[in-house]
């Protein structure tokens, strides 16, 4: 218990320092503190006895993030690979949970009108490109939102949920949209958000060690 709580401050006091180089502007604090922020949290998860999915879900997404930290092109098709890569072992772990819970109907409807909406609108000012990729990355994603929703409950919900935020405002950044002021600090303050959600939820959704062991022995020839 020690050790996981340690790792847990540890992630949080990552992910404050990085949110207040972001706020005053501090660019060389920001490079030292975002690389950190989520192998931290896959740490915690592992020593949580966190399934490894979700550990490789979050250490994708440290790849993703990594990457992102070039300006270049090429550097961003290969993090949102990266990320897409994370988003897959995640939709793979969520599904594993069993199916869709009640009105998941209308959250399914939601979010396919959220997402086409955001895509036909985001098309025209995208670099030609990234029109493809973005489209492509940005179904996984809601996929991704839509299933730890409805399998996982409402704490992993809300982590995808942020999860579509943060990633909506970088692609908006793309398109050379209006920004938020600072708005790498909004993206990083939902994505660390979110991962941390995603995990809580995850752990928070697997079985009780006695429901585990009876399930077990009831497949116990």
């Amino acid at each position: 218990m020690r050790a996981s709580r340690a790792l847990l401050g540890a992630f949080v006091l990552a992910a404050a320092l990085d949110l207040v180089s972001l706020g005053v502007g501090f660019r060389a604090g920001h490079l030292v503190t975002k690389p950190l922020i989520v192998p931290l949290l896959a740490a915690f998860a592992a020593r949580a006895g966190g399934p490894r999915l979700l550990v490789a879900a979050l250490l994708c997404g440290w790849g993703g993030d990594v990457l992102l930290l070039s300006d270049t092109d090429p550097a961003f098709m290969a993090g949102m690979a990266s990320f897409a890569a994370g988003h897959v072992c995640y939709l793979v772990l969520f599904r594993r949970h069993g199916p869709p819970r009640a009105r998941a109907g209308l959250l399914a409807v939601g979010y396919a009108v959220a997402l086409v909406t955001l895509v036909v609108l985001l098309w025209p000012d995208l670099p030609a490109g990234l029109r493809v990729p973005v489209a492509g990355y940005s179904t996984l994603l809601t996929a991704m939102a839509y299933t730890a929703a409805t399998r996982l409950g409402p704490v992993a919900g809300l982590g995808g949920a942020l999860f579509v935020l943060s990633d909506t405002l970088i692609a908006t950044g793309v398109a050379d949209w209006p920004q938020l002021p600072r708005p790498d600090f909004w993206i990083m303050l939902t994505y660390a958000a979110a991962q941390f959600l995603l995990v809580r939820g995850a752990l928070d959704a697997r079985p009780a060690p006695a429901a585990a062991y009876r399930e077990v022995r009831s497949t116990t020839p």
